[in-house]
């Protein structure tokens, strides 16, 4: 992965659980801010995602794109941009560390390029703003379901 920024957020439930938010693809538009269509493409023999397919529209980004899962149980997820029309390249992971009390310590990574261009730091801003609202997202979808 190229420069990426990274960021962790305290989850009150087991990683298994956070794990199956995440895998919840059809149900991102309803707490990923920006996301309004994911629709899985491919699956993998488990029945977890291989490819899925996202509309975003978070300003100034507004892209159709593909991403490609590799899944280590329940522990890591990670993936990688196959096409985008805007997006050039999306490398990101969750990490899940179970913490042994009933939560999860979960560390999102995220390296992003666009065929705009755009200052370092700027692009740096945005991944920061796109995991914080991801992660917040994650947090509260997942604590509402258990």
């Amino acid at each position: 992965m190229a420069d990426q920024t990274t960021s962790s957020i305290v989850v009150d439930a087991a990683p298994h659980e956070v794990m199956a938010v995440i895998a919840d693809f059809p149900a991102y538009p309803a707490w990923a801010k920006g996301v309004t269509t994911a629709k899985v493409l491919s699956e993998l023999p488990d029945g977890r995602a291989e490819q899925v397919f996202f509309t975003l529209d978070v300003s100034p980004i507004k892209d159709e794109y593909t991403l490609s899962y590799v899944w280590s149980g329940d522990d890591e997820v990670t993936w990688t941009l196959v096409e985008g029309k805007m997006l050039r390249a999306l490398d990101g992971a969750y990490v899940l560390a179970d913490r042994g009390d009933g939560t999860t310590d979960v560390t999102y990574r995220l390296a992003l390029d666009v065929s705009i261009p755009l200052i370092g730091m700027l692009k740096r801003k945005g991944e920061k703003i796109l995991i914080d609202t991801a992660l917040k997202g994650l947090k509260k979808r997942v604590e509402s379901l258990v």
